[in-house]
């Protein structure tokens, strides 16, 4: 396991992560996203940094499966890769209401699990 590679895309993961929460903070609803220009530049970034962890996910997944395997299955690890894709490949056709269930219902967990992986490598490097 390249651990260089591997702490700095669980790192970029989980500041992502927190820079999602700190963005998420003042919305309420979907909504919130589509009412002013501030909550566009709210909404893009979010997409982004989900984006952008299903991005660093995508290349753990192909160097470290059986890592990510450690704290989920490969269903789990498939469906934040597909939110990637579909970011990626069909933005314009991206629903606030997605990404507003996506921070409201999954980042925490996607979050604890980050951690544990976090955990685990520190584990190794012992």
């Amino acid at each position: 396991m390249d651990k260089a590679t591997t702490k700095e895309l669980i790192d970029f993961i989980i500041d992502s992560l927190n820079i999602i929460k700190k963005r998420f903070s003042k919305i309420a609803s979907s909504d919130d996203f589509l009412k002013d220009d501030d909550g566009l530049e709210k909404l893009d970034s979010i997409a982004m940094r989900i984006q952008s962890i299903g991005e660093a996910l995508k290349n753990l997944d192909k160097r470290e499966k059986e890592f990510l395997l450690l704290v989920a299955d490969s269903k789990y690890w498939s469906e934040i890769i597909k939110a990637r894709d579909f970011i990626s490949h069909h933005y314009i056709d991206l629903d606030a209401e997605a990404v507003y269930d996506i921070c409201e219902n999954n980042l925490s967990e996607l979050e604890g699990k980050i951690v544990k992986l976090k955990e685990l490598l520190h584990g190794v490097e012992k």
